[in-house]
């Protein structure tokens, strides 16, 4: 297994596992109050700041290449398996239809969501200025 496919599990795994816990506890508890756009708003810099302290963790321990092309293969892989697993939660666990899962995107929250999803993607290439 290459190294960018193992720090990309690895990495998708731990912030997945973060992300289904707090997620749990703003949907239970901080979206009721707050609503649900303040409570992505509120949720996402904890989990973009473990994923860029445990992403640079990542890329030592398993030794990632300092060259663009490994770092975006870590970060796309992390990427597609978060996709992968959300999209298998909405479907089985919440009963969503693909086009209900798409849909949520359009929304505020949602958007704000992706956006902290493709920001934690491109982690890995982001630390390369700090490998050199």
């Amino acid at each position: 297994m290459s190294l960018e496919l193992k720090a990309g599990s690895f990495y998708f795994l731990w912030v997945f596992g973060l992300g289904f816990v707090l997620g749990t506890i703003r949907t239970l508890f901080l979206a009721p109050i707050a609503g649900d756009l303040i409570a992505v708003l509120i949720e996402l810099p904890v989990i973009l700041t473990f994923a860029w302290i445990l992403c640079a963790r990542l890329i030592k321990r398993f030794e990632v290449s300092n060259d663009l092309a490994s770092r975006a293969s870590m970060g796309a892989i992390a990427f597609a398996l978060l996709m992968c697993a959300e999209l298998a939660l909405s479907l089985w666990l919440f009963g969503n239809s693909i086009t209900g899962y798409s849909e949520h995107f359009r929304t505020a929250h949602g958007a704000v969501g992706l956006a902290g999803q493709i920001t934690f993607a491109v982690f890995p290439v982001l630390q390369l200025r700090q490998s050199r």
